[in-house]
Order: structure tokens, then sequence, then C-alpha cells
């Protein structure tokens, strides 16, 4: 989840790799560092604040230079403290950056310290540096291949070397790394975007790619270490999408942001057809009996959802998997399955290895939904869906969700036309709803004020409580995962029909019980679990449609959404949930868009 910049230029490189810290510091925040050439030496600045705090040492030490490297890190071995921060030197010779966990360092530290090496972190990622410098030919390129066949695990790193000026040498295996090609000057980084405004040109790095970085040219060479050409992108990464403007978090103005970003992801769409997912999807839908669904976190409850409505509307099976349980288990391929994969970043780690994992079973036939068009998960997968939240900065997914959602709710139609279950007047009556989403999700966002009051009481409680039913169970687990995330309150979700089955010895005035409860055919049954749930003195807090027939009383709190969306429901009452957990953590005075222990890209297992 680290973010990597390296740079090699005829210019002072230090501007570049902090505003590139800043761009990726989504990914980590546990420390960041740069380190440089200079004059013959290799320098360095690092520390445990953010990237503004290093901005500020760069300045005071004076540090410049054509050559370099940085970093910021989120944590998986050893504290987040300056020792144990990127970059990491051996013997003064070499410097390195690394993304992704080495399963097999306690052997190579054992290795190395027979060998001499003084080790000075707890991290996995001095290792690589030490049995650089070990291996060390006078070639560095010649070298990190080397050193890079001895790693087991997943990685992406960044090295150069004080003996060789002007080149920065890479590599990748299981976590990104993108080239990005100037004039006289390359550069290397995790995201396309932590590059915007100084190269367009990109080369997406493959799976076990070794690259040189030389003033005048990019040399890359696959696993086998065999010379290969890999293609030059223009990718326009808008940084103007990322300033915060009048909103006091990214998270806010990206919970606003969800109207656009709903419009801008069913933008053209004037009929359902399978070929919104590409060319070859129609004769994919005939053939597939199945889906299969692999997501983590937010994703995975995307992906939940979706089952409701692919079963009910499509009547095509459809199983969801959590990606990082699905790759270690034994389970029964089907070759006529359809593999869906949801990622906003499409470099998720698990997700990914899932995917593989899918594939080398024998199934074929995968589609992703992703909100990054040049993402591996897109470039991996048959069909493809790109949604258009944007850039997403907080942490806690909001627009990625609902977009995820949208461009779901597009497959369920394009699956029940191809089976015949779609007839036109539904098609017309469905895209009628879903054009009348963003205007839809304004009237809700505009309960924020009394979103407010509640968020106020909830700051004060450890542990909080959400129940759904049917379609809104997946939305009652997102909106407890929201809480959990920024708010650091203890929240979990449930089916409400669960209640008796364990939570409700939980439940007291000090636990408040949110609950999900549209107008569909199951809220007299939620309305019954909401009577168990005051009979024990639980006190709850209901988002309720217009029509759902709850009125406020002692221990019922009820906020009305403007209006009853059928299928499409669950779009409108996630965001609701959204602000809750927003304004929650706002009044516990937490670290909303980056909130402690989390990263925003999970490009490690």
């Amino acid at each position: 989840m680290c973010g990597i910049v390296g740079a090699v230029a005829q210019r002072n490189i230090t501007p570049i790799l902090v505003e590139g810290l800043k761009r990726l510091e989504y990914r980590g925040y546990d420390s960041c560092g740069i380190a440089l050439h200079v004059n013959g030496k290799l320098e360095r600045a690092r520390s445990t604040a953010r990237v503004a705090e290093l901005e500020k040492q760069i300045a005071k030490e004076n540090l410049s230079g054509f050559t370099g490297i940085a970093h910021t890190r989120w944590a998986t071995h050893g504290a987040p403290a300056s020792h144990n921060a990127h970059p990491h030197f051996s013997r003064d010779r070499i410097a390195l950056v690394h993304n992704g966990i080495i399963e097999n360092h306690d052997e190579l530290r054992d290795e190395l310290k027979t060998l001499g090496y003084v080790f000075e972190s707890q991290t996995d990622t001095e290792v690589i540096a030490h049995l650089v410098d070990h291996l060390y030919t006078g070639d560095l390129f010649e070298t990190v291949q080397a050193a890079t066949k001895r790693l087991t695990g997943a990685f992406a790193i960044a090295v150069f070397s004080r003996d060789e000026p002007h080149r920065v040498v890479g590599a990748r295996r299981g976590s990104p790394l993108i080239v990005g090609i100037g004039d006289g000057e390359n550069f290397l980084a995790s995201d396309a975007l932590a590059l915007a405004g100084t190269t367009d040109q990109i080369i997406y790095l493959e799976e076990g790619d070794v690259v040189d970085l030389q003033l005048q040219r990019v040399w890359i060479v696959d696993e086998n270490g065999k010379q290969v050409e890999r293609e030059v992108k223009t990718v326009h990464a808008h940084t103007g999408a990322v300033e915060l403007g009048p909103y006091r978090h990214y998270m806010q103005k990206e919970i606003f942001e969800q109207p656009r970003a709903i419009s801008d992801t069913l933008e053209g769409i004037t009929a359902i057809t399978p070929d919104i997912f590409g060319d070859k999807a129609y004769g994919i839908f005939k053939k597939i009996d199945s889906i299969l669904i692999l997501a983590c976190g937010t994703s995975y409850y995307s992906g939940m959802t979706a089952k409701y409505w692919i079963e009910a509307v499509a009547g095509v099976t459809c199983n969801v998997e959590i990606a990082s349980e699905y790759r270690y288990r034994d389970s029964v391929p089907n070759p006529n399955s359809l593999v869906v994969t949801i990622s906003q970043s499409g470099e998720t780690a698990d997700t990914l290895a899932a995917l593989r994992h899918a594939q080398a079973q024998g199934m074929r036939h995968t589609l992703t939904i992703c909100n990054a068009a040049t993402s591996a998960m897109v470039r991996e997968c048959e069909l493809a869906y790109i949604t258009r939240a944007g850039v997403e900065v907080g942490v806690a997914s909001t627009k990625a969700f609902t977009t995820q959602l949208a461009a779901l709710f597009l497959l369920t139609l394009s699956l029940a036309q191809v089976k015949g279950r779609l007839n036109d007047n539904q098609e017309a009556a469905q895209l009628k709803a879903m054009r009348h989403l963003p205007s839809a999700i304004s009237a809700v966002l505009a309960l924020e004020p009394q979103i407010i009051a509640w968020a106020e009481a909830f700051a004060r409680k450890e542990n909080a409580l959400f129940l759904g039913r049917g379609l809104h169970y997946p939305i009652a687990l997102e909106g407890a995962l929201k809480l959990k995330e920024i708010s650091y309150i203890h929240a979990e979700a449930y089916p409400a029909g669960e209640l008796k089955h364990g939570p409700l010895a939980l439940v007291t005035e000090e636990m408040p019980v949110v609950t999900v409860a549209p107008n569909d055919p199951m809220i007299e049954k939620l309305k019954s679990n909401m009577q168990e749930v005051r009979a024990r003195g639980g006190e709850l807090y209901v988002f309720a449609d217009a029509d759902s027939r709850i009125t406020s009383s002692e221990g019922i709190h009820v906020i009305r959404l403007p209006e009853h969306y059928g299928l499409l429901s669950p779009i409108l009452h996630v965001v609701p949930l959204q602000l809750l957990a927003y304004h929650t953590a706002l009044a516990r005075g937490t670290d909303v868009d980056k909130p402690r222990n989390l990263a925003k890209s999970v490009t490690v297992e």
C-alpha cells in the first residue's frame, strides 16, 4: 500500500518527488522519505509526519539532486518509526524503496547477517537493500534482476546506487509500478497520478518486469531476462480533481459529488445492451449459467447487493466471495461462470490474485467493474465497465461504491435482456429510474442537517449495531464499515431477522441501533425486529422511506428519505449512512480522510 516515486533528470527533481508523494499519500501515511544522489554520495530525509512536514525538512536541509527516489509508507513489518521509514540504505552505496511484502525476509536476513550486514530496522525492505548490495556487480540493472530472483512475495521496488549516477532501476511482481517517459528524463511511480503535470507518456510494467531508467533511454526486461517493448500510453491524470475546494475533507467532497459521479457513470447509456461491457459481451452473457463476484471491503458489499439484483431480475445464480478467502480454499470451478471483479483502484492485490486463480482454474470469462481504466484489473479481464467516479482521495470509499452499484445494476439489466427476462416497457422504466438517480441523491443529501444532530449523540458511544433486511442488508454492512473506519466506533451489521440469534444480547441504551427501513416487502417484518430492540431498552435510529409509516417516538428517531426507489433503493439509502459516519467522525475529532492503520489502495495481501 506504499507509494513510490523515482526520477533521473538533468534538473532538480526534489519538487517532482515531493509532489508525487503528496498525490500518493492516500496509499500510506505512517512515514515518508526521500533519497537523492548528491555530490557522489547518498543523502536522505525521513519523517513519521505527513509529506507536508517532510517538505519543510527538505527545504531546511536544502536537499536537491538529479537522481532520486521517494516513498510514503503503510507499515507492515516494523512500527511507524523513523528508522523503519524508507528509503533504506545499504553501506551508503544502495538506496531502495519498496511496496509489498517479502515472505522469505527472515531467511534472507539470517543469511545477510552472517555476511556482516547490520540491520537498523525491523522492515522486510532493508533485506532487499542489503541483498542488492551483496550481489552488486557494478551494474545495477543486472544486479536487481539477480536479486529479485531471490525474493518470495509481492514487491514493487525502486533502487539507485552511489556508484551509478543518473540511473534508477525498478522492478515489480504483484505490486503496481509505472514508468513515465520525459524528454531527457524518466520517472517511476506507483500511479500515473503521481506524475501528472510532469509527463503524460506512461508505460504500465507487467508482472516480473525489471526496468532500467537512464536520462536518454528506458530498457525493460521480462521475468526471464528477455528484452521487451511495452506500449507507451498517453494518460491524462487530472490533478484538478483532487483539489479540496470549499469542503472540509475529501470524504465530504466525495459524498456530495455522488450525483455528478452517477450521472457521469451512466452518461451515454440510452439503451440496455450487453455491448456496453465490451464487444464480446453478448456471446459471453448468452453462454454463461452463473456469476462469481470477487471483491474486498466496500466493493464486496456492492457485490453482495448485486447478488440480490442478479438473481431476482436476471434469474442467474450468483455467488459473492471475499477475494482473499476464495483464492486459498478448494472451490469447484465452473467454466461457464462469468467471473466479475469489483475494485476502485483495479490494483487490489487480493482481488487480482483471486482473478488469476479463477483464470488458472479454467474460468476464462471475466469482467471487471473498475474506476481506473488503465489498471491491471482492466488489462487482465475480458470485459470491463469503467465507473466514472473520478479520483477518490478519502480512504473510506463513497462515490466509488455508489457508482459500482450503478454499473452492477446495468450488468443485471443486460443479463436479464440476454436471458429474455427484460421487455421493452421494463427497460424503459428502469432507464428512467436510473436517469433520475442524480436528483434523487441530491434530495437525500439535503437531509444532512438532521443527520448532524444524530451524529452528536453517536460520537459519545463506543458501539453501534446496524440492521437491514434483504437487498438492504449489504447496505447496513457498508454503513457499519464506514462508521468503524473513520470514527473508530466498534460497529457491526446484522440481517434484522438474526437479532434473536445473538446480537440482541448486546443491545442496551448505550448501543444505538441504526435501521435501514425502506418501504419494501420486508417492512412489516423489520418493524417487528425494531420492537424487539425497543423492548430491551435499545435506542433506534431509523432511515425510512417517505411512505414507510414509521413515526418518531420515545427511543425511536426517524429520518425520512424523500421517496421510495424500488430496486435502486440501496443507492439512496447508503448516502445518509455515509453522512452519519462522516459527521460522527468529525464530532470525535478523528483524521477523516486518513484514518489510523488504513490506506486507500490495498496492494499487499
